[in-house]
């Protein structure tokens, strides 16, 4: 009489590495385990906001003044600070008490949502962080001083911080494009083209501004779900 033996998948792999290792060869590499839960995903408003330079922080705060944290944010490392400043656009139209977010930086950049802008009178395009080149200038006034910028007025594109082992995940890489969907009743939304920006030590965030968080509903929503584009336009979801 014959019987058959059934093995599952582990106890073959384990019996294969055994028998390569007692005849001197090298056993595969066993492979490595693919994530299985889904990252903590949060989503944040990004009120209009300006980042200084030390330089700047002196000319608007007095000689030797450094930013005072305030609140930690949620990315290790930076924080809003106690400092506020007004921005002046065309015509002297302004926005008062401006929340500077520290540490400083190496270029000083205001970040607006759409309908700031258009109450600083200022064209300010859609740009990623930092990159400047070519965008409008106004005046920062501060309780010591004011500052020129010829240029810095950005309205910041909707992007997604996230480490390196976020980006496997989710099949993307630093660079690519993600949609986000939020479902909120009467005013489901899709953002589609969140710039994605990863890195090693980067905590999973969604960062959109206060038109698009209101547009969204955001803190009334059920379900918020982070879906990478496929080449074809096709939205698939992890």
């Amino acid at each position: 009489m014959s019987s058959t033996l059934n093995l599952d998948h582990s106890t073959i792999e384990r019996i294969v590495r055994q028998i390569v290792l007692s005849q001197g060869g090298v056993a595969p590499a066993a492979p490595a385990p693919a994530p299985t839960a889904e990252p903590n995903l949060v989503v944040s408003i990004s009120a209009r906001h300006i980042h200084l330079t030390d330089a700047h922080v002196e000319t608007l705060f007095g000689p030797g003044h450094v930013l005072t944290p305030m609140k930690d944010l949620y990315q290790d490392g930076f924080y809003a600070a106690e400092e506020t400043v007004m921005v002046v656009g065309p015509r002297r139209r302004m926005l008062e008490k401006v929340r500077v977010l520290g540490p400083t930086r190496d270029y000083s950049q205001v970040e607006l949502a759409f309908t700031d802008a258009i109450s600083l009178g200022i064209e300010a395009p859609v740009r990623a962080s930092g990159k400047i080149d070519g965008t409008p200038g106004c005046v920062l006034v501060g309780p010591k001083g004011a500052v020129q910028l010829d240029q810095g007025v950005i309205r910041a594109e909707r992007h997604v911080h996230m480490n390196n082992r976020d980006a496997d995940y989710y099949g993307v890489k630093n660079g690519d494009r993600m949609n986000l969907r939020i479902t909120s009743a009467g005013c489901t939304t899709m953002f589609e083209d969140l710039l994605v920006r990863a890195d090693g030590v980067s905590k999973l965030e969604v960062h959109i501004d206060t038109d698009e968080g209101n547009a969204c509903n955001l803190d009334a929503a059920s379900k918020i779900e982070l879906l990478k584009q496929e080449p074809c336009g096709c939205k698939t979801k992890h």
